[in-house]
C-alpha cells in the first residue's frame, strides 16, 4: 500500500472507532464537540461528523487526543482495534497482529534481553517497574492495616491472635515492599529521573529521605 492510501485507511479506522465510541457512550455529534469545548479545544460538530464520514482524511493530534478523553477510552484503542480485528497495518504493507501494533505503540513488544540505560525503551519500563512497585507497596500496606484493625476490635481471643500473627506478617511484607519502593526511587533519582508522585499512604516513603519521616 502507498503512503498516501495507508494515511488514509489509518484515518479512516480512527474515525470508525470515534464514531462507535460516540455511539457506544449516547453522545451525539453536538455533544461530544460540547466535550471538546470544554476541555479547553473546540472541535467543531462538522469536522466530527465529516471525519466520521471520510470527508475529512486526517485528524489533528491534539483533536485526536482531546477527542478520546471527551469519549472516556484510551486514545490507543482508536488507533488499534483490539479485539474487533485480528492484523492491522502498522507501517504501509506492514501487517502485524493488533495486539503487535498496539504493544509497539506503547514499547511493550518482546524483546529478548534488557534495553540499555538511557534509551527510550529503558524509560519506559523504569517507571512500569515504579508503578508496579507502588502497587506492590499499596495492597501489602492496606492488607497489614486491615488485619491490624480486625484484631483490635475483636473480642474473640483466638481470632484476635489469629488475625496478629496474620497482621505480622503483613507487615514485615509491607515493610520489604516500601523498603524496596523507596530503593528504586532513590536509584531514579541518581539517574537523573523524577519519580511519580506517591500515592498519600506511601508518602512516608519519601519522607524518610527529606527527613519528615516520624
Amino acid at each position: 500500500m502507498k503512503p498516501l492510501d495507508w494515511s488514509a485507511q489509518l484515518t479512516a479506522r480512527v474515525a470508525t472507532a470515534i464514531r462507535g465510541a460516540r455511539k457506544a457512550a449516547k453522545l451525539t455529534v453536538a455533544e461530544l464537540a460540547e466535550g471538546c469545548a470544554a476541555l479547553g479545544l473546540p472541535v467543531a460538530g462538522t469536522t466530527i461528523t465529516n471525519l466520521e464520514n471520510g470527508r475529512r482524511h486526517s485528524v489533528d493530534l491534539a483533536e485526536f487526543l482531546v477527542l478520546a478523553r471527551v469519549l472516556g477510552i484510551p486514545p490507543i484503542i482508536l488507533l488499534y482495534p483490539l479485539g474487533t480485528a485480528g492484523t492491522v497495518e502498522v507501517m504501509p504493507g506492514e501487517e502485524v497482529s493488533t495486539w503487535d501494533a498496539a504493544a509497539w505503540f506503547t514499547g511493550e513488544e518482546p524483546i529478548a534481553t534488557a534495553a540499555a540505560q538511557g534509551t527510550p525503551r529503558d524509560l519506559l519500563d523504569t517507571f512500569r517497574s515504579h508503578s508496579d512497585a507502588v502497587a506492590a507497596a499499596r495492597v501489602s500496606t492496606n492488607l497489614a492495616k486491615d488485619r491490624r484493625q480486625k484484631a483490635n476490635v475483636t473480642l474473640d481471643p483466638a481470632r484476635r491472635e489469629t488475625l496478629l500473627e496474620t497482621a505480622a506478617g503483613y507487615e514485615q511484607l509491607a515493610f520489604d515492599d516500601c523498603r524496596e519502593l523507596h530503593q528504586f526511587r532513590s536509584t531514579m533519582r541518581e539517574r537523573g529521573l523524577m519519580p511519580p508522585a506517591l500515592p498519600a499512604a506511601l508518602a512516608f516513603i519519601d519522607d524518610i529521605d527529606s527527613g519528615k519521616a516520624k
